[in-house]
C-alpha cells in the first residue's frame, strides 16, 4: 500500500510511519517542521521529506490513503487536494483501528498513567513471549518505535488519549479504538481548550466505558472519587472490576509488592505506580495470564521514558525528570519522591507549558500539588505564552495558584540554570517536571556536572 502522512512528524505520527514502513508499506509524508528524534529517525529509514511544507502535488490518484495528523489544519493543501481525489482520508486513530479490528483490544484511557499502564502490559507480554501489536506514548527499554503493527499478532494495547482524534473530527482518540479490554486510571481535567467543563470531560469516560462490549472488561480505579461514581452509575454491561494500590512495603529505597506467591520487588516506586501495577495485572489476568507470571514479569518493569526516569545517581543525590504536567501528575509525582525518600531534601521544579496550565482560571487547580517539595520552582516560558495566544501570567498569579508564597518563580532559562546548579546537592533528590524543556535547559548537562562534583568530593 502507498499511504501518505500530512504531519509526518509528531511524535506518534512518525512512529506510525515507520511502523508500516517496516511492514512493507511505500510511505511520503510532509509537515512545516520536523525535529529531532523523529527527522533522525524518518531520515535512517529513507522517509524524510526533502523539503518542509506543504506539497499538494504529491497527492495523487496512485495513494491508497492519507493519514491525517492533529498537527495539520483544516485548510491543509494537501488534505483538500485528497478530498477533491476522493482518496481515503483516516485520522491517526482510525487507522489504528483498522490495522486492529480483528484483534483483542486493551485500550488504556484515563486522566494520567496511562502511558505507564500501557507500557506494563506491553512489557509483561513479551516478558512471556506472547506477541502483540501495540502503540504508546513514550520509548520503551528494549523497544525501537512506539508503534508495532503486524498482521501476526492476535492482541494489541494501546494508550487511549481523550485529545482530538483530527482537524476534522472533534471526536475523543480513545472512542475510536472500539476496546475488548478497557482501562480508565483516573479523571481529572484537562485539556480546558477542547473540553471547557468538568461536566463534558467527566462524559466522555462514561461514553469509553459504556462502548465495552457484554464479551469484554472494564478496569477502573476506584480510588479515584469522580471515576468510581461514573463507573457506579454508567450503562456498563462487560465485566466491571475497581482496583487501588497495590499491598507494598518500603525497606532501603527499594519497594515490595507483597502478594500471596510472596514478595517481589521492583524497580520502580510511588504510590502512582503501585496503583498503576494493579490496572495492568487486572488487564493481563482477562487475557489468561495468570498472577504469578505477572508478577515473575513486573519486577523487571524499568518504566517508560520521561515517567519518573532517573538521570543520575550517586550514594547522597538522585536526578529524575518527569513528564508531569497536569495537576493530578504532579501531585502524584512529588509524593512518590518524598515518600521513596523522606530523609532527603526534595527539589521540584516543574514547567507550565500547556495550554492548560498557562490559563489563570485552570491554573487554580494546582493548588498543594507542590506541598510535598521541600524547594518548589516554577518555570514558564513567556514566548510560550504568547505563542499560545494567552493573557501573560504572573509570579503573583502563581502563588496565588498553588497556596504557596514560598515557591521560586522563573522565566528565564539562564536564571533558572545558575539557580540549581548553586544548590546544595548532598542528600537531595531533584525531579524536573515537564512536557516541555524549560525552555532549552540541558539536564543531561546538569546530570553530567552533578557526576563531575560528586567525583571530585570523592
Amino acid at each position: 500500500m502507498k499511504i501518505h502522512f500530512i504531519a509526518i512528524g509528531g511524535s506518534a505520527m512518525h512512529n506510525l510511519a515507520l511502523a508500516l514502513h517496516n511492514k512493507g508499506y511505500q510511505i511520503s509524508g510532509s509537515d512545516d517542521e520536523i525535529f529531532e528524534p523523529a527527522r533522525s529517525r524518518l531520515e535512517k529509514k529513507g522517509i524524510l521529506p526533502n523539503k518542509t511544507g506543504w506539497f499538494p502535488e504529491k497527492i495523487t490518484t496512485n495513494l491508497d490513503a492519507v493519514i491525517l495528523g492533529m498537527h495539520a489544519r483544516e485548510d491543509n493543501p494537501e488534505l483538500l487536494k485528497a478530498k477533491e481525489l476522493n482518496i481515503k482520508i483516516y485520522s491517526y486513530p482510525e487507522f489504528l483501528f483498522e490495522q486492529s479490528k480483528d484483534k483483542t483490544r486493551i485500550v488504556v484511557g484515563g486522566s494520567h498513567g496511562k502511558t505507564t499502564i500501557t507500557a506494563m502490559i506491553i512489557h509483561v507480554l513479551k516478558f512471556l513471549n506472547i506477541n502483540c501489536d501495540y502503540m504508546v506514548g513514550a520509548q520503551l527499554d528494549g523497544f525501537d518505535i512506539m508503534v508495532k503493527l503486524t498482521d501476526e499478532a492476535e492482541i494489541m494495547v494501546i494508550e487511549g488519549d481523550e485529545y482530538l482524534t483530527s482537524p476534522i473530527d472533534r471526536r475523543p482518540k480513545f472512542h475510536l479504538y472500539q476496546p475488548i479490554i478497557g482501562i480508565v486510571s483516573g479523571i481529572a481535567w484537562d485539556h480546558i481548550n477542547v473540553f471547557p467543563t468538568f461536566e463534558f470531560y467527566v462524559d466522555q469516560f462514561r461514553i469509553f466505558a459504556e462502548m465495552i462490549p457484554k464479551n469484554g472488561h472494564y478496569i477502573y480505579c476506584d480510588n479515584d472519587i469522580v471515576l468510581k461514581e461514573v463507573s457506579e452509575n454508567a450503562n456498563i454491561c462487560a465485566t466491571k472490576v475497581g482496583y487501588g494500590v497495590h499491598p507494598h512495603r518500603i525497606e532501603n529505597g527499594v519497594t515490595f509488592l507483597q502478594t500471596s506467591f510472596g514478595e517481589f520487588p521492583l524497580q520502580i516506586f510511588g504510590k502512582h505506580n503501585l496503583t498503576n501495577i494493579n490496572a495492568a495485572r487486572l488487564a493481563c489476568n482477562a487475557m489468561g495470564i495468570s498472577g504469578e507470571k505477572f508478577y515473575d514479569a513486573i519486577q523487571t518493569f524499568k518504566g517508560a521514558s520521561n515517567r519518573l526516569e532517573l538521570l543520575f545517581k550517586t550514594e547522597t543525590c538522585s536526578i529524575y525528570k518527569d513528564f508531569a504536567h497536569s495537576p493530578s501528575k504532579l501531585k502524584a509525582t512529588v509524593e512518590a519522591l518524598k515518600t521513596q525518600f523522606p530523609h532527603r531534601k526534595l527539589v521540584a521544579c516543574m514547567e507550565l507549558h500547556t495550554f492548560s496550565s498557562l490559563t489563570e482560571i485552570f491554573l487554580e487547580q494546582y493548588a498543594g500539588t507542590m506541598d510535598c517539595a521541600d524547594v518548589g520552582i516554577i518555570f514558564f516560558n513567556p514566548e510560550t505564552v504568547s505563542h499560545k495566544k494567552l493573557p501573560p501570567i504572573t509570579a503573583e498569579i502563581i502563588y496565588k495558584a498553588f497556596k504557596r508564597n514560598d515557591l521560586e518563580v522563573f522565566h528565564n532559562t539562564k536564571l533558572l540554570e545558575d539557580r540549581i546548579v548553586a544548590m546544595n546537592r548532598d542528600n537531595t533528590v531533584f525531579a524536573f517536571m515537564s512536557s516541555g524543556n524549560f525552555g532549552g535547559l540541558n539536564l543531561n548537562e546538569f546530570g553530567q556536572m552533578h557526576e563531575i562534583n560528586a567525583d571530585e568530593t570523592d
